[in-house]
């Protein structure tokens, strides 16, 4: 049995044994047919994985590690907010006429701020040329600014203070900052909520590095506010696996635990019966999950750098989607 199966069976019987029914609640989930969608919940579940000892993907059921990187690299390495950017159709009831999903997830990543701390020589060190200077008034709204270089760092003349979004702090600080206890990112952004097509779910990350005999080893702590547990957990858990993994590798660094935090764990009221009968099954040995050595750049990973050996797993299975 996979640790994944181990971590989610326990969590899965403790929340049905254990939760609270939201039943007679005013909730916002519907059911196709319109029904309310009640749930099982527990507050404050933590899961940690240790990237060390094994990929996290649960074998008692497919998880599509290929689609869940695909995910992970629209929003992070991407920075999008638009389904045409995906390759998989699991935003497709959230996105409006146009593809965009407002300004949620990759947009938030995106979004440039400023930075007394940030030094050229420091920078260049980090992303060598790829760096786009550019001398700006104040009145002038940076992130409307089309960069062509790929790191959006820009510099005011007047106020020499630069600009970058939250992904290339977290790599600029990787290489320059390892130990800082400031390495995170947030997008739950109260100023943009009304203009977000769905409330972030997964909406915080921090990094922490330690030192090891054999390395410096990066670990991870994801934060999510809400989670279909079913549906979404074990394809969470593998998504920030993989970045974690790919911020590692081309940080010099061994990918350590991801720490898994979920203040709302649920499950649905119509995925309890599939549940119980999912965590009885025969379950196998975790897969061998890794990144080609040869990818040094972040925004160089494509999902064809991801290479999955011996995964054994139990058949798939239909899943109600409460919307």
């Amino acid at each position: 049995m996979s640790y994944a199966d181990q971590v989610f069976k326990t969590m899965c019987e403790n929340i049905i044994e254990n939760g609270t029914d939201t039943k007679g609640e005013l909730v916002r989930p519907k059911w196709p047919d319109g029904t309310s969608a009640y749930t099982i919940k527990q507050f404050g579940v933590v899961n940690r994985y240790d990237l060390r000892k094994e990929f996290p993907a649960l074998t008692f059921r497919k998880t599509a590690l290929k689609s869940a990187m695909d995910e992970i690299l629209w929003i992070w390495q991407k920075k999008s907010n638009n389904i045409k950017d995906l390759n998989s159709h699991i935003w497709d009831e959230w996105a409006d006429e146009n593809g965009s999903i407002g300004k949620a997830y990759g947009y938030q990543l995106g979004l440039k701020h400023p930075y007394k701390d940030v030094t050229e020589e420091k920078a260049r060190k980090v992303f060598g040329n790829n760096i786009g200077i550019m001398y700006i008034g104040d009145r002038l709204d940076i992130n409307s600014i089309p960069i062509t270089k790929r790191f959006h760092i820009i510099q005011d003349r007047d106020n020499p203070i630069w600009y970058m979004d939250q992904v290339d702090r977290v790599l600029y600080d990787l290489k320059v900052n390892p130990f800082s206890r400031r390495i995170l990112t947030s997008i739950y952004n109260h100023a943009d909520l009304s203009e977000m097509a769905l409330s972030p779910c997964c909406w915080s990350v921090t990094l922490n590095v330690t030192q090891s005999a054999d390395g410096l080893v990066l670990n991870m702590m994801l934060t999510q506010r809400s989670q279909d547990i079913l549906a979404a957990n074990n394809w969470n858990v593998c998504q920030y696996a993989i970045l974690l993994m790919m911020l590692a590798q081309v940080s010099g660094m061994i990918p350590g635990e991801l720490v898994h935090c979920i203040a709302d764990a649920h499950i649905y009221d119509r995925h309890v019966p599939i549940v119980k009968e999912l965590i009885q099954r025969e379950s196998f040995p975790a897969p061998k999950v890794y990144l080609n050595p040869e990818v040094k750049d972040f925004y160089a990973f494509t999902t064809k750098d991801l290479i999955v050996e011996d995964y054994k797993y139990g058949p798939q299975v239909e899943i109600p989607i409460a919307i």
